[in-house]
């Protein structure tokens, strides 16, 4: 398998990108990574590393989307920037992946500006797996699509289902969507006709109906969907909360210790780690004719290399042709 790497693109770039490269490619044999960024310092940085394979190779590209810059004006200054590059050579069909920890709004509008679509998909979606009491769920779509329609959602819930099932090994995933409230005919004109057409859709013995935000984390479905705004504040919202809650109960804890101290610190490690962005990797733009992988800004190379190897399993897992397959035998959406 073939993958571009944004080598530009995160907080740190370009060690961690750099590091989990060299980490992933020597766990696959199979595995070939083209480092896509600032070629004298990519080529630099991997002497320094002491690495000398042929697995990871340098492309150059020409600047890069900062967090910072909007991201269609940023593209159209640099349209040769690190992500646009990485886009460009899975449109042309030279790599089977992108992973970046760049601006995930450049990410997304790099690949929208490609249109490389799956057959039948309307509009790509991110989507993330959370924590919850009964396991973890698919959370989609965060943040790609902001101004999403009825038939977006629709779609979501059926590519989320196929990604629970074949990632997270939930046989039957039970379909949710994000709701003010549980009974029909809450939400605005959007949810409500989303929820008709989940109803009646080609997961409707799948679907459970409306979920509140607190249903999310109780594990009342496996998939929960909603339209990019919602889903990103979702999402942040959540990142903060577990931060800060994780800080205060150690906190707590730890002044009520005496010989238990050290104890006591290695358990909260550990379960930080457990719940850690960077054990998950990257976030799956689902819906796109190839892989794309989208890490947090403050990616470590365990982040990085964990993404890869999420890449990896996607394409092992077959999870587009199944998107295909059964957009193609859904009915049409009236």
């Amino acid at each position: 398998m073939r993958i571009a790497l944004d080598a530009m693109g995160g907080d740190f770039a370009p060690g961690p990108n750099l590091d989990g490269a060299i980490q992933a490619v020597a766990q696959d044999p199979d595995l070939q990574i083209v480092l896509v960024g600032d070629e004298a310092l990519l080529e630099q940085a991997l002497e320094q590393a002491g690495y000398s394979g042929s697995a990871v190779e340098v492309l150059a590209s020409d600047g890069v989307a900062g967090m910072n810059e909007k991201p269609t004006e940023a593209l159209l200054k640099k349209p040769n920037c690190s992500i646009a590059v990485c886009w460009k050579l899975m449109a042309g069909k030279e790599v089977d992946a992108v992973v970046s920890a760049g601006s995930t709004g450049a990410v997304v509008a790099a690949g929208l500006r490609t249109r490389l679509f799956l057959k039948g998909v309307k509009r790509p979606g991110i989507a993330v797996v959370l924590p919850t009491l009964q396991g973890r769920s698919v959370l989609l779509d965060v943040g790609a699509n902001p101004a999403a329609r009825a038939e977006h959602l629709h779609q979501y819930a059926l590519m989320g289902a196929i990604y629970s099932r074949e990632v997270l090994g939930v046989e039957q995933p039970r379909v949710g969507l994000m709701n003010i409230g549980s009974e029909d005919g809450k939400g605005n004109e959007l949810v409500r006709e989303t929820h008709a057409l989940l109803t009646k859709g080609p997961i409707k013995d799948q679907y459970i109906g409306n979920v509140e935000g607190r249903g999310l984390y109780q594990g009342e479905a496996d998939v929960l969907v909603c339209e990019g705004f919602v889903g990103n504040v979702v999402l942040k919202v959540s990142e903060g909360m577990a931060e800060m809650m994780l800080r205060k109960v150690a906190q707590d804890v730890m002044e009520q210790l005496e010989h238990e101290r050290h104890v006591a610190g290695q358990a909260f490690q550990a379960l930080s780690k457990r719940y850690s962005y960077h054990e998950s990797g990257g976030a799956p733009l689902l819906g796109v004719d190839g892989i794309c992988m989208i890490c947090h800004g403050s990616s470590n190379a365990h982040s990085i290399y964990n993404a890869l190897r999420g890449a990896v399993a996607f394409k092992d897992r077959q999870i587009n042709p199944q998107i295909v397959a059964e957009l193609a035998e859904a009915p049409a959406l009236s």
